[in-house]
């Protein structure tokens, strides 16, 4: 390969290690963003924090799904180059699947949703969206919320509560959903309830 890449991490391994902690700990404390890794770079459309986490989760054996804006030459290269990660083009077939924004997003019921045997199958959503905060306001419940929080991403689609129900009645199937934005993660594992906010 000619090509030289900037991206990727200045320390893969301590990197990666602080960035899979943060992921891990927002998919424990839904609705509280934690800070990535600060040193990943971006390839053209795919920003620093989607890099960060495509970076840390992705391999040789994981087939991931970008959106449209997100499946240019250099993204493509960038991933061969830095994970070997094989890409794959129905959401279906995807453990992890990157989307740069909603209005690029599939409904959640169109990826893998995993089986009532191997429900840890299902893809992990990585969304992109403006901001950790400022949107529509919403009230989370359960494992790892302490009665109840609120938190109020933007960027969510317009339909997110009643695609997020259908998701939570399918569990312990379903998608997990990572929201970044500004360096941070916010986790929804598919256990939490998500309801609209006053």
């Amino acid at each position: 390969m000619e090509t030289t890449f900037e991206g990727g991490f200045a320390d893969p391994v301590l990197e990666a290690q602080t960035a899979f902690r943060a992921i891990m700990d927002a998919l424990a404390n839904p609705g509280t963003p934690r800070k990535l890794a600060e040193n990943a770079l971006a390839e053209g459309p795919l920003g620093a924090d989607l890099a960060n986490v495509l970076l840390t989760l992705s391999d040789a054996d994981t087939q991931i799904w970008l959106s449209d804006s997100l499946r240019t030459a250099g993204v493509e290269a960038f991933i061969a180059f830095h994970t070997g990660a094989p890409l794959v083009h129905e959401p279906t077939k995807a453990a992890f699947a990157f989307a740069a924004s909603a209005a690029e997003l599939p409904e959640l019921g169109q990826f893998n949703l995993g089986t009532q045997e191997y429900p840890d199958r299902s893809t992990t959503i990585v969304l992109a969206v403006p901001a950790l905060s400022g949107g529509p306001s919403m009230v989370l419940r359960g494992p790892g919320v302490k009665d109840h929080l609120h938190c109020s991403p933007m960027g969510l689609p317009g339909d997110f509560l009643e695609q997020w129900a259908g998701n939570r009645d399918l569990f312990p199937r379903g998608v997990d959903l990572l929201l970044l934005a500004d360096g941070q993660v916010l986790g929804l594992p598919r256990s939490t309830r998500i309801s609209g906010g006053h």
